[in-house]
């Protein structure tokens, strides 16, 4: 082998092992980030603030939040929302990721939530557990740089709620 081949494997090795270095440090920063809006909005839905919760929702969001429950835009999920906590006090007493796969300026993340909800007029709190399947895609409106484009939620059977 000659000098000048082994100068320019070297040079592609080099380059090869900082490519992967950098993907995964850029990984990890969409990673800290997508944890970040989880974050807020949880912070954002203990308060009531509707606003806040719209920061880290895409204009062209969808969610399904219910067999019968279809919402389109942004501003159907903010009426939805804030009908919502016109009547109950959520809180998220759990939120585990099963999976968060990145895939360029589109991010995958399934999780098993619980919330709990106190009517504002009095009765029995409930708790909520079921599994949502968020769609994140890179939003730079975004305080956080990501923005839900879309959200699915399956319910649990009723005796798993007691269960996380």
């Amino acid at each position: 082998m000659t000098a000048k081949i082994r100068n320019l494997l070297a040079i592609l090795l080099i380059f090869s092992v900082y490519s992967k270095l950098s993907y995964g440090a850029e990984l990890d920063k969409d990673q800290a980030a997508i944890e970040k809006t989880s974050l807020a909005v949880r912070a954002a839905f203990a308060r009531g603030d509707v606003d806040t919760i719209m920061l880290y929702h895409h204009p062209e969001v969808n969610k399904a939040l219910a067999w019968n429950k279809y919402l389109v835009g942004r501003d159907a999920v903010a009426a939805d929302l804030r009908a919502t906590f016109e009547n109950f006090h959520l809180e998220f007493l759990g939120d585990k990721i099963e999976s968060l796969k990145i895939h360029g300026d589109t991010a995958i993340q399934q999780d098993v939530v619980l919330i709990k909800g106190t009517p504002k007029q009095g009765g029995k709190p409930f708790l909520f557990k079921g599994r949502a399947l968020v769609v994140l895609v890179r939003y730079e409106k975004s305080p956080t740089g990501w923005a839900t484009l879309h959200e699915i939620i399956q319910p649990a059977p009723p005796d798993e709620e007691k269960h996380f």
